[in-house]
């Protein structure tokens, strides 16, 4: 059963950055597309960025789009977070999906992670 665990969350000022890990046990990653989505108090949790299962492909979110990068290698998934906002303030989470094609909608991710919160100061 593959549990997900991701790592690298804090406390950061406003400009700063945060890299965020997400890593497989009791499985890898290989043939999963990856995703990150986050939740801030009192919202629904929103998609932040796809990676396809050989890296070949990627998808942001336009809140995010060229501050933040989803990259992967053979054990784990990573958000590079750049130029963070207070906006930025959530739990973040990673989720795995066994589609052929890069996906947004949460409800189709099987596996999550427990999440590692990000806080932004202003």
């Amino acid at each position: 059963q593959m549990q997900l665990v991701e790592s690298g969350g804090g406390l950061v000022q406003a400009g700063g950055s945060l890299r965020l890990s997400c890593a497989a046990s009791g499985r890898t990653l290989s043939g999963y597309n990856m995703g990150w989505f986050r939740q801030a108090p009192g919202k629904e949790r929103e998609f932040v960025a796809a990676i396809i299962w050989n890296g070949g492909d990627t998808d942001h979110a336009d809140s995010v789009k060229g501050r933040f990068t989803i990259s992967r290698d053979n054990a784990k998934v990573y958000l590079q977070m750049n130029s963070l906002e207070p906006e930025d303030t959530a739990v973040y989470y990673c989720a795995a999906d066994a589609a052929w094609f890069l996906r947004r909608n949460s409800s189709v991710y099987r596996k999550w992670g427990q999440g590692t919160q990000v806080t932004v100061s202003s």
